[in-house]
């Protein structure tokens, strides 16, 4: 199979994760202009792999390359990276893992559904509205988490000691939000594919 500009783009936002992955494990010393080496480096590849996210997209639509593989491809990119990042955060102490949690459960019941809808109609489920909204949201939350000194939800402790919290208020606002459209994406799937599981 000739793969096009955009699918090229989407198997490298792929390639970019196992690299990410790696960067934690360098024990990177210094920092840059306060950002930890380990966080700047992840910071990069994970920008580069947003800009790909939406750069393939504009490709495809605007030259007309829009595929089943990359209808397949492009979702599953994103969720891999994202995933990827969430359990990275995770492990550096940045994040709670109740919130990988949710949209790791997300993605088990969506990709059910495309599976059955794939296996009945023989159509490939496009991304939703709510799925799209959520990987935005996503992706500006994880870029500023990175940014930010704090962990998730540190702003409302600083409230409490009148301290300066406002990337942390935003960050952990857009990460808050970004969960509640991942739920929204899921029950928009149950609502919409119920027929699915009539027989």
């Amino acid at each position: 199979m000739k793969l096009n500009l955009a699918n090229k783009l989407t198997l490298f936002r792929i390639v970019l994760v196992p690299i990410m992955v790696l960067i934690p494990y360098l024990n990177l010393k210094g920092d840059f202009f306060g950002l930890p080496y380990t966080f700047f480096f992840m910071e990069i590849v994970f920008i580069v792999a947003s800009i790909t996210d939406k750069l393939d997209g504009y490709i495809a639509r605007s030259k007309n390359q829009v595929t089943t593989f990359g209808k397949f491809l492009d979702p599953l990119a994103d969720k891999i990276l994202v995933l990827t990042a969430l359990v990275l955060l995770v492990e550096l102490k940045k994040i709670p893992a109740w919130i990988p949690v949710i949209v790791l459960a997300r993605e088990f019941l969506v990709s059910g559904y495309r599976l059955i809808a794939v296996e009945k109609g023989g159509k490939v489920i496009a991304a939703s509205i709510w799925g799209k909204l959520k990987t935005a949201t996503q992706m500006v939350a994880i870029i500023l988490i990175m940014f930010d000194p704090n962990s998730f939800g540190d702003c409302f402790k600083c409230i409490l000691e009148g301290a300066e919290f406002g990337l942390n208020l935003i960050s952990t606002t857009l990460l808050i939000l970004s969960v509640i459209a991942t739920i929204f994406s899921g029950i928009d799937y149950l609502k919409n594919g119920k027929e699915l599981l009539k027989d």
